[in-house]
Parts: structure tokens; sequence; C-alpha cells
């Protein structure tokens, strides 16, 4: 008789994960359907999300509470489906400059506002009540940084609660009483999964409760719903999962949400080859919710062992924008062999909702155990300092990109312009613009210098570096964000 039930619960457990599978690889396949075309970039201020918000509140299966405001007066509304008697709680961009999970939030909503999946969605409304309080930091969104319009980390105010925003994520905790919390943040693109070259793309934590990283069953749920989540984002981006270190730390909500009974559910959006403005990552974070909010409302992941958290590698942060090996670097007459590792820092424009790259030398030696986005060995290849050419342009219009090959291939990364008075502090074109007056430093490599230079072979140059981006000279399609332009 044990036997039979035994069976019995088996191939229903069986059957459950079947529809799971079935369902969450529907979501990723569909996704299109449902994605906000509107939204394209990371930079998504408080004004962009209110059109949607101004929609739902029309809808009556939607309930729409302005719920306070930030320092800087812009509402923060918390949206609310269902009738399930389970409360999910999520938030997204407590910090304003991680967006990622605020877009797919409003992805999310056209799903369940769609035609399709209505035996699922049913499911989830009936079981849970889904409470979204998305864009908590407004004021540090239109700015684009992490901080609040008080300069602190709302993520470290859970204590003493001195920000309007921390207080309006307690209050609402505490009156929803949630069951599970989804804290829902980006990370740095740098991250990768432990001992691996892949990207951290998405990283999860069930973050600890006290100094002991003791486990009860509001922590445990938590890491099964996250074993879950992974096993699905394994299917889309296979070792590209990561586990965020779970220190204990007593300001910050997700411990506390944990210690206060919530079962807490840390997302962080990383890193994805050639997807700088995470829309990739966004569809990731779309499929991974869903799907977690799914087994949350079939109680599937009551049946998920836990041990299998520990399974997930942990982020590490050995991930560079560009690592080139093995370099000979000439050094006062004598030949050194160099590994490099390069990154772009984003500096913005045009009011916080566009930027360029400042490419950057990280750390430079043996960088064997680092691992890059792109990766080029340079072994047999000798780095010449770039020089700037003699003639003088009357404008950047009169710069030909076959002239800029050419330039490159003699060893010049810098050309003069004599009208630079209206432009940015960057350019498209693959070469750096200086005006008729500039004095090119003396040539040193180091850590923080900008990379502009050439790799050369059998005296003749193949490659450039330029602003930190790698140039084949031999092909004429290449992918190249910006140059810079120094006007002083």
């Amino acid at each position: 008789m044990k036997y039979i039930l035994h069976s019995i619960i088996l191939l229903l457990s069986l059957s459950v994960c079947a529809q799971n599978v079935t369902f969450t690889s529907q979501l990723y396949k569909g996704y299109d359907d449902y994605k906000v075309q509107e939204f394209t970039t990371r930079r998504l201020k408080h004004s962009d999300i209110q059109p949607f918000i101004e929609t739902l509140k029309s809808d009556d299966v939607y309930t729409v509470k302005r719920v306070g405001t930030s320092i800087e007066g812009r509402d923060i509304n918390l949206i609310s489906v269902g009738s399930g008697p389970v409360n999910v709680f999520l938030w997204s961009q407590m910090h304003g400059d991680e967006t990622t999970a605020t877009q797919a939030i409003f992805d999310i909503f056209n799903f369940l506002n769609g035609n399709h999946f209505k035996d699922e969605k049913e499911a989830i409304l009936s079981a849970l009540t889904l409470h979204f309080l998305p864009m908590l930091n407004p004021d540090g969104a239109e700015v684009f940084q992490r901080r609040n319009a008080l300069g602190i980390d709302i993520n470290r105010d859970a204590l003493r609660l001195q920000s309007p925003e921390g207080q309006i994520l307690k209050r609402v905790r505490d009156s929803l009483n949630a069951d599970f919390g989804f804290n829902l943040h980006d990370q740095s693109r740098y991250y990768n999964a432990e001992r691996t070259s892949k990207p951290a793309t998405i990283s999860y934590l069930a973050p600890a409760y006290n100094y002991e990283k003791e486990v009860n069953d509001v922590r445990g749920n938590a890491m099964k719903v996250i074993v879950y989540m992974n096993t699905i984002i394994q299917q889309y981006a296979p070792g590209q999962v990561g586990r965020y270190n779970d220190d204990f730390e007593p300001r910050a909500f997700g411990d506390n949400i944990q210690k206060w009974g919530t079962s807490a559910i840390l997302i962080e959006s990383g890193g994805y080859k050639n997807d700088q403005e995470k829309q990739e990552i966004r569809k990731l974070n779309y499929v991974s919710i869903l799907s977690a909010i799914y087994v949350i409302a079939n109680r599937e992941y009551k049946q998920i062992d836990i041990a299998d958290y520990e399974k997930i590698p942990k982020n590490d942060r050995k991930l560079f924008d560009l690592k080139l090996t093995e370099l000979t670097y000439n050094l006062h007459g004598t030949p050194y062999v160099l590994d490099l590792g390069i990154n772009y820092t984003e500096t913005d424009i045009k009011e916080h909702a566009d930027y360029y790259n400042v490419g950057r030398i990280i750390d430079q030696g043996d960088l064997s155990t680092y691992y890059g986005f792109d990766t080029f060995n340079a072994k047999g290849y000798t780095l010449i300092p770039g020089k700037i050419y003699t003639k003088v342009f009357k404008t950047v219009a009169d710069l030909k990109s076959k002239t800029i090959t050419k330039l490159l291939q003699q060893g010049y990364t810098y050309v003069r312009v004599l009208d630079l008075e209206d432009l940015e502090k960057f350019t498209a074109l693959p070469i750096n613009i200086v005006n008729e007056n500039y004095k090119l430093p003396e040539f040193n490599l180091g850590v923080g210098v900008n990379p502009s230079f050439l790799l050369q072979k059998d005296n003749v140059v193949h490659y450039a570096v330029v602003n930190g981006f790698l140039i084949n000279l031999n092909e004429e399609n290449r992918v190249f964000k910006n140059a810079l332009i120094f006007k002083d």
C-alpha cells in the first residue's frame, strides 16, 4: 500500500513539474508578445512608467494605491492583483539606476492582461494576491544614480528608517504581512559564476536573518523557490547563474524582511554578452519571476530539496569587458609579457537619458585567473603607443571610415580637428579626436590609463585599441561604441 501511495505521489509530482516546464518554456518563446516596446534602455525614469500605471488604474482587475511620495515629491504606487490568500510582494528599483526588473514588472502586467495562458493565470490569481511596488527610488532614477535624493542607500535604511522611501517599504511590508517578497536589483556586469568565465547574468539570494546564517522555514522556503528558478534559467543562460553573498547585513531590507517573517528572495541582474542595455536579462527576469510565482501558487516548491540551493555557484567578480593576454610591452628597452584587463565606464549625457563609454585599464600583469566578455590572445603582438596625425581636419565630417582605417594602420590613434565647439566629449568614429593644440602625454601603461594603442606583429599593425575597444583592422564591419574627444 505504501509503495502504491508513493508511486501516485511521484506521478503527480512529475505531472506538475512537466506542466511547469511547459509553461516556462512558452513564457520564454512568447515573450515578445508581452514586452513593453516603449522600454528599450536602462535609463528608465518615473515619467516613463506613469502612462502604464494610469492604464492599470482604469482596469477593475487591479488596485492601484498611492502609498507615499519620494523626497522630491514623486508618487510611489502599490499595484495589486489577484484574490488568493497568499500575499506575494515584489519591489524594484530601490536603487535608482537598477531598472531591469522594473521593466520586467510592466511586461508581467501585459502578460496578466493578455488572452493566453488562461489556466495558469487563473491558478496564480486564485491562489495568490500579487503586490507590485515598482520604482521605489524615483528621485534616484531621475538622475540615474544608486542613492536617493538624501544621498543614502535605501537598502541600508531598514533600521533607522530616515528616508520616506524606506518608511514606505516597511509600512507596506507590514500591512501586507507578505508570505513571499521579491527584492529586485541589478548588480555589476563584472560578476561571474565562481571559477568560470560565465557572467553571473542572474544571481539569487535567500538573505540571512542573523549572523549565524540559520535556516528556518521562512528562509528555507525562499531557498526552495530559488532552486526552482535556477533550474528554469539554466535552460536559457546555462552556467550563468550565481548565488549572492549571504553575510548578514543588519541594516539591509532583505535581511530584515526575512527576519520579519516574509520569505525574501533577492534577484540581481548582472551581465550578458552584447547586452549592454540588459534587454535579454529583462526577459530572463520576466521568465524567472513568473516561474517563481507559478510554483508558489501550485505549492510545488515545497517538494524541492533545499540542499540544491548550496549547489548554485557563488558570485565572483573576475570579469573584464576586454581581456588581452600575453601581449608584449617594451619598457626601457626591455620586453615584458603582460595581460591587460579593460573596463568601460559609463558617463551620462542628455539629462541622464544616454551615456558614452570611457575605457580604463583596471589591472595588468598575470590575469590568468580572470576572464573577459571579450578575450584576445595577443601572444606575438607588441604594444605600440598611438600617435597624433599631423594634418588638421576642419570638421569631423571630413573624416571618412577608410581614411581612419589607414591612419590606424599607420600608427595614429588621434586626429586633430579644428571645429570641436558644438561637439560632445565622444565620437562614434573609431579614432580619438583632439584640438589643434593638444599635446599628447607621454605614454605609460598603467592602471587607470585610457587604453589607446596599436598591436603590431612583424612590423605590421593588425589591431588597434581605441578607448579600450579592440578593432581588427582587417575587418570592415565591426561593432564600436565610441572614441573620445579631447577639447582641452
